[in-house]
């Protein structure tokens, strides 16, 4: 599967036209199964509205789980930057659209992201292409929230790093309790960040309205 970006440049990272080309062989065969999948839920794979739904559903799948095809340390060093800059730097608000594990429903939400230079910075769009690239698998949140902070602790060697995540869970709202206005709150923190002083002003940053 490869997923291109044309016509504008690599730093664009919200408004680009997408082109979604995918193996044949991984469609074909997850198309087979979803077909079966059809049958094996009362449904007739082969009326008129439903010919083309198993290569649909593979394709969505393959899509919402391209992550396993990246590695987010290579985003990450694809622009550092030498810079003095020692205080804290926040990218919050990155959507999540990720699957929970358990039942492959969505979880839906918000991740906000700091860390404390040490040397080194990396570009904004960087921190949320990490983001994605942990999202786009099969996750659960409190395992997301971790891989995020460990990857920018790890890559950059950060005084400190970290993530916050709020995200409402489709497993919660859809099936089992069905408490549509649950949100789940998950965080993670390294170095710096886990004195209390500067955690606090990491979550009072957040949680502000100042742009």
């Amino acid at each position: 599967m490869e997923i291109l970006a044309q016509g504008l440049s690599e730093d664009d990272d919200y408004n680009y036209l997408r082109v979604d080309r995918y193996k044949d062989d991984a469609v074909e065969k997850l198309s087979a199964l979803y077909k079966s999948a059809l049958s094996e839920l009362g449904e007739d794979p082969d009326r008129e509205g439903l010919l083309k739904t198993p290569e649909r559903i593979a394709k969505a799948m393959l899509f919402l789980t391209q992550g396993y095809a990246v590695k987010p340390e290579e985003i990450l060093h694809s622009a550092m930057f030498k810079e003095e800059y020692k205080q804290m730097v926040i990218v919050k608000d990155i959507e999540i659209y990720s699957l929970c594990e358990h039942h492959m429903l969505p979880f839906i939400g918000k991740a906000h992201v700091a860390y404390i230079p040490n040397g080194y910075i990396t570009g904004l769009s960087k921190i949320a292409r990490v983001v994605e690239a942990f999202a786009r698998r099969l996750q659960v949140q409190e395992r997301l929230t971790v891989d995020i902070r460990d990857c920018i602790q790890k890559t950059l060697n950060p005084l400190g790093v970290a993530v916050i995540i709020e995200a409402q869970h489709l497993c919660m709202q859809m099936r089992g309790v069905q408490k549509q206005n649950s949100t789940t709150t998950t965080s993670a923190f390294t170095g710096a960040f886990t004195k209390k002083e500067t955690r606090e002003e990491f979550v009072h940053l957040v949680s502000s309205n100042f742009h």
